[in-house]
């Protein structure tokens, strides 16, 4: 059971003295009855109205934003602009990042507060592709694709890492498929390599492409086939 008055407050931008003021003035009814106070229990499964206008607790939320350079991946951040920053929608903090990319790292950024969720897309066992446009130091050299393949072998790890596939654009730019989300995975096995990486966008997530018409530090809801793209069982 919960308070009415958290009820309310939760699911519309109304602070909880704003919600005791509207049943004071018997402008809040639970299933047409007006609400007698705030701390009134109720299931959820009721119909609550403020001034005749129904309301109802907001199902779980999903976002995509477009990562610009200098926003940390976190909540919170005592010295940097935070993702969460960027994300202007009600009780934003119980969203969380599903997904985190470094603080110089560009591109598809996945926001949400279904914790479930968030663990499909992150759990080491989902195989979840995640697709990174590199820019590099110096120009690629033949092997490559096949060292990428057969896992490379990242400094101070125990195992190599998990195959991984390079599309080569130009002499210095590869879009990168991986499955890991190892530290700094992307630049330490193009250490690895004998290269460095000197710009890093991550464009999908699963089957969830960055919308190209977002700008940097623009950010839209998730479709349902989107969110349903990472919860769907592999074939």
């Amino acid at each position: 059971m919960l308070r009415l008055d958290k009820y309310i407050s939760n699911a519309t931008d109304l602070s909880r003295v704003e919600v005791k003021r509207y049943i004071k003035y018997g402008d809040v009814t639970i299933d047409g009855e007006k609400a007698i106070n705030g701390a009134q229990k109720i299931s959820g499964d009721e119909a609550i109205c403020i001034e005749g206008s129904a309301i109802s607790f907001a199902e779980n939320r999903y976002f995509m934003l477009n990562k610009p350079a200098g926003v940390v991946s976190a909540t919170k951040d005592n010295n940097n602009s935070t993702a969460l920053d960027l994300i202007f929608e009600h009780r934003s903090d119980e969203l969380q990042i599903a997904g985190r990319l470094d603080i110089d790292t560009t591109g598809l950024l996945l926001v949400t507060d279904d914790g479930q969720w968030n663990h499909r897309l992150t759990s080491p066992r989902s195989d979840c592709q995640k697709i990174y446009r590199v820019t590099l130091g110096i120009p690629i050299t033949p092997d490559y694709a096949e060292k990428l393949a057969n896992g490379v072998w990242l400094k101070g790890e125990k195992h190599p890492c998990l195959p991984a596939t390079m599309e080569q654009i130009d002499d210095q730019t590869v879009l990168l498929s991986i499955a890991e989300g190892k530290y700094h995975q992307v630049k330490r096995m193009f250490t690895a390599l004998g290269n460095h990486v000197e710009a890093l966008h991550r464009t999908q997530v699963g089957g969830i492409i960055l919308d190209e018409s977002l700008e940097p530090g623009d950010y839209r809801a998730l479709t349902d086939a989107e969110v349903a793209s990472i919860m769907a069982p592999k074939s």
